[in-house]
C-alpha cells in the first residue's frame, strides 16, 4: 500500500482484511499526552533550575511543544530522558544513590516524573477521545479484536481511571515491555509482541499511532495497515517515516462488517460512554420531538409529552443548554413542550427562539407563496389517495402516508416530485413514511445547531454537543458532530446512521437524560 492523503471517508476498515487494530494509548485514546508533557515540564525545569551549570549546558526551560514531541513522545522513559539531556549537552548517570530526593541520575529523574504524573492524573482524571471509543466498539461489534500498547508505565492506572480496561483483548505498557526485555520505539518488538497475543499475522493487523516514532515501528514491523494520527504539523514526517494515512478524525475511519457491511452506530447501554467524553467539557443538548421524546402515533402532530418527561427537561435545562429541534411550527412546538426555559428550533431549525434569542430566515419568508399554491395543487391530488394526510405548516407541507401496497410510496413521491418541478424555490425531503416540501434553503438542523452553538457562545473545545434524534433529517447534525461532539439515533433496531451511538425509543432517551443530571449534578454544577 501506498501513502496516501486521506479524504473524508476514504479509509475503512474490514474483517476480511484485518483480524485486529492496535491503538496507541497516549494520544489515541486518551489525552493522557498533555498530562505527560505537563509531568515531563515540571520534572525537567525544577532539575534545570537547581542544577549548577557546567561548561557547555543548556539550562532553558523545557518546552513542551518542542522538546516533549522531539525526545519524549513514544520513547522509554529512561530513552526519552537521556535524549532530552543530550540535547541540552548533559550527561547524567543512569543510577546513583538510594536517597529518593537525589535526582542527578536519569532513574531519578523518571521516577520524580512518575509521582507528578499520578497527581495530575488523580486530580485531573483521564479524558479520552470519544471517536477513538467509538471506533473500537464498532471494531470489536464486527469481531475485529483490539489491544492497546504505551511507553508509560502508567498504562492500567489509565485504562481503569477512565473505565475502559475491558475493551481490549491485549495490553503492553513499559514495565511489561521491561520485564520481557523488549526495546522499545522505533523497534517494532513490543508490537509484535501484542500481535503474537493476539494471535495473528502482523500483516493482518492495523496500528494507529501518534508519534513519528510509533509510525516507524510500524513500518519496521511489517504491519498490514499504519495508521498515523496528527491534527498538527508532522503528517508529511509521518508518511515519510511509512504511514499509509494520516487522520486527524478518527470518526472518519469506516469499519465494513459491523453488520450487513454498514456501519451502525453502538447500542448506549452503558452511560460511561458519554460520561468519558465529558472530562472537562460542558455538555450542550438538542433533542428532536417526535419519536424522541414523545412516541410516534396516528396523530403524532397532536401529542404532548407527558409530565414526567417535562420535568426532567426543566430539571435538564436547569444544568445545561436544552434545544427541542423539531419539524413542527415554532409555536406548535413552544406549546406542545410547554417550558420557558428551554431554547426550541421549529421547521427544521429555519425558526429558532429561546431567552432573548430569535431567528427566522428570510429566504423562509420569500418561500411563501410558493408554498401556498403547492398546497392547492397537493390537496387536489393526494386527497383522492387513500391512507394520505396533508398538512401546512408555515415554512413546510407534510404529507403522511401510510404503504396500502408495494409502489405506493413511489406514487405519492410522483406526485409531490411534479408539483415541486414547477415551484424551483421549494425542495422535497423525506422521512419515516412522511414527504416535505420545504423552501431550497442551504439550511439544516445541523447547521440551525451549529449557529445557535455560535449565537450562546459554545462553540469552543472546551463544549461537548449531544444530538439525539429518530428521522433523516436528523442526519444533518449527526454528520456535523462526528467531528466534534455526539450524535445519538432513537431506532427500535440497528440501522445505518452518522449516528455514534443508538437508544431504542423515547424511555432510554428518558433514562439518559436522568443520568445525565445525575452526572452533572454529581460533578457539581447545580
Amino acid at each position: 500500500m501506498k501513502p496516501q492523503e486521506m479524504h473524508d471517508h476514504e479509509l475503512v476498515i474490514s474483517r476480511d482484511d484485518f483480524d485486529a487494530v492496535i491503538f496507541n494509548l497516549d494520544g489515541v485514546v486518551t489525552h493522557t499526552n498533555k498530562a505527560h508533557a505537563a509531568a515531563w515540564k515540571q520534572t525537567f525545569d525544577s532539575f534545570l533550575l537547581e542544577r549548577n551549570p557546567q561548561d557547555g549546558e543548556d539550562l532553558g526551560p523545557f518546552h513542551i511543544e518542542l522538546d516533549y514531541r522531539r525526545y519524549l513522545d513514544g520513547k522509554s522513559r529512561e530513552a526519552g530522558i537521556k535524549h532530552f539531556l543530550s540535547s541540552r549537552y548533559i550527561n547524567l548517570p543512569r543510577e546513583g544513590p538510594e536517597d529518593p530526593e537525589y535526582t542527578e541520575t536519569i532513574r531519578r529523574l523518571g521516577y520524580r516524573k512518575d509521582l507528578l504524573f499520578d497527581t495530575i492524573i488523580q486530580q485531573q482524571g483521564v479524558e479520552v477521545y470519544g471517536c477513538a471509543i467509538a471506533l473500537i466498539h464498532q471494531l470489536r461489534n464486527a469481531g475485529i479484536k483490539t489491544a492497546v500498547v504505551s511507553a508509560s508505565k502508567h498504562c492500567d492506572m489509565v485504562l481503569e481511571q477512565a473505565e475502559i480496561q475491558d475493551l481490549f483483548d491485549a495490553r503492553i505498557d513499559a514495565l511489561e515491555a521491561e520485564r520481557l526485555e523488549l526495546d522499545g520505539k522505533p523497534d517494532p518488538y513490543v508490537l509484535l509482541e501484542l500481535a503474537r497475543r493476539l494471535g495473528i499475522d502482523p500483516e493482518r493487523a492495523a496500528v494507529i499511532e501518534d508519534s513519528v516514532i510509533g509510525v516507524t515501528a510500524c513500518s519496521r514491523g511489517r504491519f498490514g495497515l499504519v495508521i498515523g494520527f496528527d491534527s498538527g504539523d508532522r503528517r508529511d514526517l509521518m508518511l515519510e517515516h511509512g504511514a499509509d494515512y494520516v487522520i486527524d478524525d478518527l470518526c472518519s475511519v469506516l469499519v465494513d462488517g459491523a453488520a450487513d457491511d454498514e456501519l451502525l452506530p453502538t447500542d448506549l447501554a452503558d452511560m460511561s460512554l458519554i460520561t468519558h467524553q465529558l472530562a472537562g467539557k460542558q455538555p450542550v443538548l438538542f433533542i428532536d420531538y417526535g419519536g424522541t421524546l414523545a412516541p410516534v402515533t396516528d396523530q403524532s402532530e397532536d401529542v404532548r409529552i407527558p409530565k414526567k418527561t417535562r420535568r426532567i427537561l426543566r430539571k435538564a435545562a436547569r444544568l445545561i443548554p436544552v434545544t427541542i429541534v423539531s419539524g413542527r411550527d415554532i409555536e406548535d412546538i413552544c406549546t406542545q413542550v410547554g417550558l420557558q426555559e428551554l431554547f426550541y428550533a421549529g421547521s427544521h431549525g429555519l425558526d429558532i427562539r429561546g431567552h432573548d434569542i430569535h431567528l427566522e430566515l428570510p429566504e423562509g419568508a420569500e418561500a411563501l407563496e410558493d408554498l401556498d399554491r403547492a398546497m392547492e395543487a397537493l390537496t387536489r391530488q393526494i386527497a383522492k389517495m387513500p391512507g394520505t394526510d396533508i398538512r401546512r405548516k408555515r415554512f413546510a407541507i407534510v404529507v403522511h402516508y401510510h404503504q396500502v401496497d408495494a409502489d405506493f410510496a413511489d406514487r405519492v413521491a410522483a406526485v409531490m416530485q411534479e408539483v415541486q418541478a414547477q415551484l424551483p424555490r421549494l425542495k422535497i425531503t423525506g422521512g419515516k413514511e412522511v414527504f416535505e416540501l420545504l423552501p431550497d434553503i442551504d439550511w439544516d438542523k445541523g447547521r440551525a445547531m451549529n449557529w445557535l452553538l455560535s449565537e450562546l457562545g459554545m462553540d469552543g473545545p472546551d463544549v461537548l454537543p449531544i444530538y439525539i434524534g429518530d428521522d433523516v433529517t436528523d442526519e444533518a447534525a449527526f454528520v456535523k458532530l462526528r467531528e466534534r461532539g455526539i450524535g445519538i439515533v432513537v431506532a427500535d433496531k440497528p440501522q445505518p446512521s452518522a449516528a455514534a451511538y443508538r437508544l431504542n425509543n423515547p424511555d432510554e432517551v428518558l433514562e439518559l437524560l436522568r443520568e445525565l443530571i445525575e452526572f452533572m449534578e454529581e460533578r457539581g454544577e447545580k
